[in-house]
C-alpha cells in the first residue's frame, strides 16, 4: 500500500500526464497502433516487440535511424520498456486494454488448427518421425515465432508440387525446440504429427496458409483384422532383413535415422497407423511423388502391400 505521500505524487502526476500526452505520442512508428509490448533499442528508439521483430527478420538495422542492431539481436532478449507501459496504464487505460484484447483475438486467430495454419513448404514429413529444419527466409522465421507465440506450436508441412503452390496432402509438424543463431536464423525440432488433406488454399504476410481436414485409417475388424495383422507382420520381418542387409548405404542410413522402430501392440491404434511404416518411408529411396501418395493413403493395409512391393524389390537387388 502506498503511504499519503507517494498517493498525492500519484494523483499530481496522472492528470499531468494525461493533459501532457496524446494517444498518437504512444503509437508504434511500424504499425500505426498504440505500443504493444514496447522495446527500445540501443539507439534510442521504441517499438512494438512484434514489429521490431519483424524489421529484424529482413535486416539487422534500426528501421529508423538503421543503427546497426546485430549486437541487440544476438542478444536475443528484448526487455520490455517498463516505464513507457506504466505511463500507458496511468494514462490510457481503456484504450490499452482494448489493444491488449486486440491482440488477443490475432493469437486466438493463430492457434486455430484446421482454418488457416501456416504451412512450410519445403519437404516431405511423416507422423511420429523427427524433422529438423534450418530457418532462415524471414517469412518462416515469422511464422515459426507466430507458432510459439499463439501456445498453438504445430505448423502444416508440404511438398512443393508442379502446377501448385504446394501439395493436397501434409504432415502437421510440433515444435520441440528451437535454437536461436545470433543472427536471427534458427534450428527448429520439429516431430510430425497428424496427416492432413488441404481443403482451401491462403496466404499470410507471405507464407502459405491452407484450411486442412485431418485424415485417419480405416479401421477393420473380423477376418480382415486377422489378414491385416499377418500382411503387417511379414512386411515388418521384411523391414528387419532391409535394416540387417548391411550395405553401406543402409548402414549410414541408420547412423542417420537411429534403428527401427519397434512393433507397436496395436496396429490400429493410431489413426495414421504403425509409427515403423513412416520411418520406413522416410529413409527408402522413393521418388516424392510416391511417398505422397503413401502420405495420403488412408487404409494400412495398401500401405503394407505398396510397402512390401518396395522392400521386397530392394532385397532382390544385387549388394
Amino acid at each position: 500500500p502506498l503511504d499519503n505521500e507517494e498517493e498525492t505524487a500519484a494523483e499530481c502526476t496522472q492528470p499531468w500526464l494525461g493533459e501532457s500526452l496524446s494517444i498518437s505520442d504512444l503509437e508504434c512508428s511500424l504499425c500505426i497502433r498504440m505500443f504493444f509490448e514496447p522495446v527500445t533499442t540501443p539507439c534510442g528508439h521504441t517499438f512494438c516487440k512484434e514489429c521490431l521483430e519483424r524489421c529484424l527478420d529482413h535486416r539487422p538495422n534500426c528501421p529508423l535511424c538503421k543503427q546497426s542492431l546485430r549486437e541487440y539481436l544476438k542478444a536475443g532478449r528484448y526487455s520490455p520498456t517498463v516505464l513507457l507501459q506504466d505511463i500507458m496504464l496511468a494514462t490510457f487505460p481503456s484504450q490499452l486494454a482494448e489493444r491488449r484484447e486486440l491482440h488477443q483475438a490475432e493469437m486466438a486467430e493463430l492457434s486455430n488448427l484446421t482454418k488457416n495454419i501456416p504451412i512450410f513448404v519445403c519437404t516431405m514429413s511423416f507422423p511420429g518421425i523427427p524433422c529438423p529444419l534450418h530457418v532462415f527466409e524471414p517469412r518462416y522465421r515469422l511464422m515459426i515465432r507466430r507458432c510459439q507465440e499463439s501456445g498453438a506450436r504445430r505448423f502444416g508441412m508440404c511438398v512443393y508440387e508442379n502446377g501448385k503452390s504446394f501439395a493436397d496432402y501434409g504432415c502437421m509438424l510440433e515444435i520441440r525446440q528451437v535454437e536461436l543463431l545470433a543472427d536471427g536464423r534458427s534450428l527448429v525440432d520439429t516431430i510430425g504429427r497428424q496427416r492432413f488433406r488441404v481443403l482451401r488454399r491462403g496466404h499470410r504476410d507471405g507464407y502459405h496458409t491452407a484450411d486442412i481436414e485431418y485424415l485417419e485409417d480405416k479401421k477393420v475388424s473380423g477376418e480382415e483384422l486377422q489378414e491385416l495383422q499377418s500382411l503387417h507382420e511379414s512386411t515388418y520381418r521384411l523391414a528387419q532383413r532391409f535394416c540387417e542387409h548391411g550395405d553401406l548405404t543402409s548402414r549410414h542410413i541408420l547412423l542417420q535415422h537411429g534403428a527401427l522402430p519397434d512393433k507397436e501392440e496395436d496396429i490400429q491404434a493410431s489413426a495414421d497407423g504403425p509409427t515403423w511404416c513412416w520411418w520406413l518411408l522416410s529413409i527408402l529411396p522413393l521418388e516424392p511423388s510416391y511417398q505422397l501418395s503413401l502420405l495420403s493413403c488412408t487404409s494400412l493395409r495398401a500401405r503394407l502391400s505398396q510397402l512390401q512391393r518396395v522392400l521386397t524389390a530392394l532385397l532382390q537387388q544385387p549388394p
